[in-house]
C-alpha cells in the first residue's frame, strides 16, 4: 500500500524528523513537503532529506496568502500524489493515533471496512505547563488533552481526511477532500469517521459551511483519534506566533486560540506505544552525519528565536500572560457562569 503524506511548513525544523519517523511506523511511504519563508533551517534540512530519497520537498507555489489550498491544488499532480493508493494531508504538529490492530494506517483501513475516506477528529493536547523548549519527541512530552467528546463546549470536532485513490475527487481540503459535481446523488462514496461509522449525508455533500469540516466527536474514535499538540511548549508557542499560520495569513495565536487548546482535563498517553520505535527511527535517521548537523542547527535556531523574543517586553508580558492564563476554554466558562455556576 502506497501512502502518501502532503503538508505544508515554515520553521518547523525541530519537529521535522520526528514527524516523518512517527509516520513511517504507521505506513506512510511518501511525504511531499511544501515550503515558505524558512529562517531556522526547514528547508536545508528538508532538502538534505530530499536528496537521500525520504521526502519531496517543493517551494510553496502560493502566489497569493492561501498558501496551503494552493499548495493542494499543485500537489493533486504531482507524482508521488498522482501514484498514491492514498493520501493523507496533515500538519507537522498533528499525528494520526491508531488504536486499531497493529496501529498501522493499514489496520485501520481494515477496521472501517475498507471505505473510500476516513475522517479522524482532533484531540488537543494541552502545554501542560511545559515551558522550555526540549529536542526531545513531542509526543513523549506532552499526555493531556480535552475531553474527547467535548472541545470548547461543543459536541462536534474538527477532522483530518484519509483520502483513497477512487475517490470521486473535486478537490482536496485541508480537512476534507470534496465531491465531484458531477457525482450522483444515488452514488455516494463510502466515507467513515474514526470508529468505522459511515459520515453523515451532509457532511458527504458539505451542505452547511459551518459543519463541512467537523463530524460528532461521541463515539469517533474506537480505531483512530488524531493528537494535535498545537501548543508544545510555551517557547515554542511564542516562535510559532511570531512566525504565523504557515497555511493562511491574518491568523492570531493569541491567548484565546492558547486557551482553545490548553485544556488538560484528560490524559491520554497512548501514542508513546510508539516511543521504542521512534527512538529507533530517529537515531537511524541522525545516523547520517549531515542529516544530524542540520538538525542540530534548526534546534539551535529555534532557541535563538526565542531568545531574541524574549528579549522584547511584547513578548516576556505574552510570556507571562499565557502561563498564567485559566485552562478552562472561553467558551466553557461561559457556559459555567449562564449557568450560575463558578467556572
Amino acid at each position: 500500500m502506497r501512502i502518501t503524506a502532503v503538508t505544508c511548513v515554515k520553521n518547523e525544523g525541530p519537529f521535522l524528523l520526528e514527524w516523518i519517523a512517527c509516520n513511517r511506523l504507521i505506513g506512510v511511504t511518501d511525504f511531499l513537503f511544501y515550503s515558505n519563508g524558512c529562517s531556522d533551517g526547514t528547508d536545508r534540512l528538508l532538502d538534505a532529506l530530499a536528496a537521500r530519497g525520504i521526502v519531496t520537498h517543493l517551494a510553496n507555489p502560493a502566489s497569493g496568502r492561501n498558501y496551503q489550498m494552493e499548495a493542494l491544488r499543485d500537489a493533486r499532480d504531482h507524482d508521488v500524489v498522482a501514484a498514491a493508493d492514498w493520501v493523507w494531508i496533515a500538519d507537522v504538529d498533528e499525528f494520526l493515533n491508531i488504536r486499531a490492530g497493529d496501529h498501522t494506517i493499514a489496520a485501520l483501513v481494515a477496521a472501517c471496512g475498507d471505505p473510500q475516506a476516513i475522517s479522524v477528529g482532533f484531540q488537543y493536547f494541552a502545554n501542560d505547563g511545559v515551558e522550555r523548549f526540549v529536542d526531545a519527541p513531542v509526543i513523549a512530552q506532552f499526555t493531556r488533552s480535552h475531553n474527547p467528546d467535548l472541545w470548547c463546549g461543543d459536541f462536534t470536532c474538527e477532522v483530518k481526511t484519509l483520502v483513497r485513490r477512487d475517490f470521486p475527487l473535486h478537490y482536496h481540503g485541508a480537512h476534507r477532500p470534496f465531491l465531484d459535481a458531477a457525482q450522483r446523488p444515488d452514488a455516494r462514496p463510502f466515507w467513515t469517521n474514526g470508529s468505522g461509522h459511515e459520515v453523515p449525508d451532509r457532511f458527504i455533500m458539505a451542505a452547511d459551511p459551518a459543519e463541512m469540516r467537523r463530524l460528532p466527536a461521541r463515539g469517533a474514535r474506537d480505531h483512530a483519534t488524531l493528537n494535535h499538540y498545537a501548543l508544545r511548549s510555551l517557547d515554542s508557542y511564542l516562535v510559532k506566533r511570531d512566525r504565523g499560520d504557515v497555511n493562511r495569513e491574518n491568523r492570531a495565536f493569541d491567548e484565546t486560540y492558547w486557551r482553545e487548546r490548553n485544556d488538560a482535563a484528560f490524559r491520554d498517553p497512548s501514542i508513546q506505544r510508539h516511543l521504542p520505535a521512534l527512538h529507533a527511527a530517529l537515531a537511524a535517521l541522525k545516523s547520517d552525519p549531515e542529516i544530524a548537523a542540520l538538525h542540530d542547527e534548526t534546534v539551535r535556531l529555534h532557541r535563538e528565536k526565542r531568545d531574541a523574543l524574549l528579549a522584547r517586553p511584547d513578548y516576556r508580558a505574552l510570556r507571562t500572560q499565557l502561563r498564567n492564563a485559566a485552562t478552562l476554554p472561553p467558551q466553557e466558562e461561559a457556559m459555567l457562569t449562564d449557568l450560575g455556576l463558578k467556572p
